[in-house]
């Protein structure tokens, strides 16, 4: 039997999601697909934290180091004593702001899309790493000024940490119980701000090890307007220093920077202890779905020794890098074969379309490609393609190529429309189009999510160049670009995809048939390894 779509089904999306996909289209609409920073938000955080790491240099290369001396310095840098130290200081401060706001929305976003399972929990769990640790390095940076905002800060960290058994009161103390903080116990403080960023770093590297290609640029455009943005709302609204820190003092008013210092508010409603439980069950909670949870994927990748020619195309194309290059164990004579871990594999078929073996134009019973998907066989695939072109009647005849995750293509057949659903659009080679083409097939509409919106993050991309024969497998020039055409289309965009194909159709009415401009189905070829 020819088989269309995947036997893994999907669940529906949830209010979450869907919410998710509203603020997305919102802004689809403001700044285009391609530049919505709402799909930029990871890339987003690594340009703040380069933005803050590199306004902090500056100040702390005019920043007195010690008690005594630190707020004056920042003072003399608020007068621009210091060349550019008042935009420094609120570009600093505004970019570490919305540093926490990429990420909570990024957590949040993930969270609602059910990404952080199987294949993305490693990605997941060091997240969680990097989200502490920058909660902890911004909340030290508010004590350097030595202000009174500073000490009411430190006063409310040493008495939430004061609730722990192993310090019993002790940290309130010896931290600040005296005339005034010491110098070595400052330059603790900055030792601190400076290691906890690095030590984020390192977290944010680990993040992104199992993604390949890591996004950690947004694009150009979406780039410059963030930073204009944060240089302008420093130039428009400098900070302001409260007076020095007094330990004899307790500040009645304090200016709440709620990015970082709602931890301080919390604890005066809950409680230290209260707000330790309440820490501890929110990133448990977290910790613990991707052991809780079961999302939906396909079955790993195989591989086909017999069809694999070590070409190192699916190393090159997973987006989880589970397709890795090893030494051939079989008598063939190519020195390379591919392999799978299918811990890592994510089901998404992008290696599938990227095999040399996976050419429709084969002949045989069952195509056989190098690297294939157990739940939607390549072979499977063809045959489905085969028997829906031939069934095909009226014109214009279109073959849509759906992905599972997209729109769903399927709702869009008719006795002139035939859809034919991947596990990714990536999945599906150049070569189906123009052998859908030379099947009878007036056009081809290739749909995948939206664009910067792929399930499997570089899909859509994938497809775009291959179709552009800007990357192998290519689509080859002989193929009539007039009767091709890929849409982005996300799973609640059918709409969208139905006025897609409309506008396809009559471009392909303008054209003619097909066989006006297009030569008649060659044999297959017996082999194809190359």
């Amino acid at each position: 039997m020819a088989m269309n779509a995947p036997s893994l089904p999907l669940p529906a999306p949830g209010p979450a999601t869907l919410a998710v996909e509203r603020v997305d289209a919102l802004f689809d609409a403001a700044f285009g697909q391609r530049l919505n920073p709402m799909r930029h938000l990871g890339a987003l955080g690594f340009l703040f934290f380069w933005i803050c790491c590199a306004s902090g240099i500056w100040i702390y290369v005019g920043f007195d180091t010690s008690a005594t001396g630190a707020r004056e310095s920042l003072a003399a840098m608020d007068r621009n004593d210091w060349p550019l130290g008042a935009f420094a200081r609120a570009l600093h401060r505004y970019s570490a702001d919305a540093l926490v706001l990429v990420t909570a929305l990024h957590l949040a976003r993930e969270l609602s899309r059910r990404h952080y399972a199987a294949f993305r929990r490693f990605t997941w769990l060091t997240g969680l790493v990097v989200l502490v640790v920058m909660f902890a390095a911004g909340i030290g940076g508010y004590w350097l000024p030595w202000d009174q905002l500073a000490q009411w800060s430190l006063t409310a960290t040493t008495e939430w940490f004061d609730a722990l058994p192993v310090f019993d009161g002790a940290l309130t103390r010896n931290v600040i119980a005296g005339d005034q903080v010491s110098d070595r116990f400052f330059s603790l403080l900055i030792f601190l701000h400076i290691g906890l960023p690095l030590a984020m770093l390192g977290a944010m590297w680990a993040h992104v090890q199992r993604v390949s290609p890591a996004r950690t640029h947004p694009p150009g455009a979406l780039a410059w307007g963030s930073a204009a943005t944060l240089a302008l709302l420093a130039l428009a609204k400098p900070l302001s220093l409260m007076p020095p820190a007094d330990l004899a003092f307790l500040p009645a008013r304090i200016p709440l920077d709620w990015f970082y210092l709602f931890p301080h508010a919390a604890m005066a409603w809950l409680g230290p202890d209260g707000l330790w439980v309440a820490l501890a069950a929110f990133l448990v909670t977290l910790a613990a779905l991707p052991y809780a949870t079961r999302v939906p994927r396909a079955p790993a990748a195989r591989v086909s020794l017999d069809n694999c020619n070590g070409c190192a195309r699916c190393f090159a194309d997973c987006p989880y890098d589970a397709v890795v290059m090893v030494p051939r164990t079989d008598a063939r004579p190519h020195p390379r074969q591919a392999q799978v871990d299918a811990a890592l594999c994510a089901g998404c078929g992008i290696c599938t379309g990227a095999c040399p073996s996976s050419t429709p134009f084969r002949r045989g019973e069952t195509l056989t490609t190098g690297i294939d998907m157990p739940s939607a066989a390549i072979g499977a695939l063809r045959e489905s393609l085969e028997s829906r072109t031939a069934a095909l009647a009226g014109a214009p005849r279109v073959v849509v190529f759906g992905c599972r995750w997209g729109a769903p293509s399927r709702v869009l057949e008719d006795g002139s429309t035939a859809a034919i659903e991947f596990l990714c659009a990536a999945m599906a080679p150049p070569s189906f189009v123009e052998y859908a083409l030379r099947a009878g097939a007036d056009g081809v509409l290739v749909a995948g999510c939206r664009d910067g919106d792929c399930e499997f993050r570089t899909g859509t991309a994938i497809v775009a160049e291959r179709l552009a024969a800007a990357r192998m497998p290519a689509l080859r020039a002989s193929v009539p670009p007039a009767r091709v055409r890929f849409v982005h289309a996300g799973r609640t965009d059918l709409g969208a995809l139905r006025a897609h194909l409309e506008d396809f159709r009559a471009a392909l009415a303008r054209l003619g048939p097909r066989a006006a401009d297009h030569p008649p189905p060659p044999k297959r070829q017996e082999r194809h390894h190359g």
